[in-house]
């Protein structure tokens, strides 16, 4: 891979799913601009190559992507240009078009992906992913293990079914040696559009429970808000990114961006510098030697 691809990105998070139709699209726009809110600089990778959801919850159906030197250039969401997007949407002549490709032609387009994006400096990268096992994720886990991701979010709904279909795909993390970092339970009651109340028209707590289950944080519940779909359908380009923050939704992605997140690297291996000069005595020959090598070692074990 080259320089400028994924080298100035520092945290790389999947969205995961077992089941379609839960949420998971909504939940990475509303993760990605809650992380934009508490100043990170994020990037949004859609790699759900047959049926595209991102440009269309950003309001940037219809742009394009432009060829640089350095490779493609993202669609930017916001005036500050600090959350970029790309997608298979933004390559289509028309939206309406079908994506008919085998294992391998979607294999290379996400390899492509991972490769001629430029996305400069990013604290995070969400890779949105089609729901359950596929191609996809298989080539997307392969192309990333050098980069070593963070791990998974994972979506699922209260019904039984959505979280069988979890389970499985909480299975496929174990077997990549993916972490995950939690379960979000997206469709987790009605919030009322007159008084803002919130109402469980399904069954609750499903999500929690398989969490508790199988010992992986609880990441919160997000519920049905009508005013979201509005603000994505009818409101014109652009006018969730807008007006997030002042969304119902958006104290409820405040807290699970918080969960989601990790301290920055380079911290760490400050600490671990200062450490290490303590031990090793500047006397020593093979001082700086010694050092870079216990370095090597400390840092393949954080």
């Amino acid at each position: 891979m080259t320089e400028t691809n994924l080298s100035g990105v520092k945290h790389i998070v999947l969205v995961l799913s077992g089941k379609g139709g839960v949420g998971k699209s909504s939940v990475t726009t509303q993760l990605a601009l809650s992380l934009v809110e508490k100043g990170h600089k994020v990037g949004i990778m859609d790699v759900d190559l047959t049926g595209p959801s991102i440009p269309r919850m950003l309001g940037l159906d219809g742009h394009q992507v432009h060829q640089s030197s350095k490779g493609w250039v993202p669609v930017y969401a916001d005036d500050k240009q600090n959350l970029a997007c790309m997608s298979i949407g933004f390559l289509l002549t028309n939206k309406n078009d079908s994506v008919v490709w085998r294992g391998p032609k979607k294999t290379a387009m996400i390899k492509q992906f991972l490769q001629d994006v430029c996305w400069g400096d990013l604290d995070y990268l969400l890779i949105d992913t089609p729901p359950g096992t596929s191609d996809e994720h298989i080539a997307t886990i392969e192309n990333l293990k050098e980069y070593k991701p963070d791990g998974a979010v994972v979506v699922t709904t209260p019904q039984g079914v959505a979280i069988s279909d979890v389970r499985k795909e909480l299975s496929f993390c174990k077997k990549v040696k993916l972490p995950v970092l939690g379960v979000v339970e997206n469709m987790s009651g009605f919030v009322c559009p007159h008084c803002t109340e919130c109402t469980n028209i399904f069954a609750s707590g499903g999500g929690e429970a398989m969490a508790n289950e199988f010992g992986i944080e609880f990441l919160g519940r997000v519920p049905i808000d009508p005013a979201f779909t509005t603000m994505v359908e009818t409101d014109g380009e652009g006018s969730y990114v807008k007006s997030f923050e002042k969304s119902n939704l958006f104290p409820i992605f405040k807290t699970i961006s918080s969960r989601v997140i990790k301290p920055q690297g380079p911290r760490k291996h400050l600490k671990i510098v200062c450490v290490l000069s303590y031990y090793f005595p500047t006397q020593s020959a093979d001082h700086h030697i010694r050092l870079i090598q216990a370095l090597f070692y400390v840092s393949g074990h954080i």
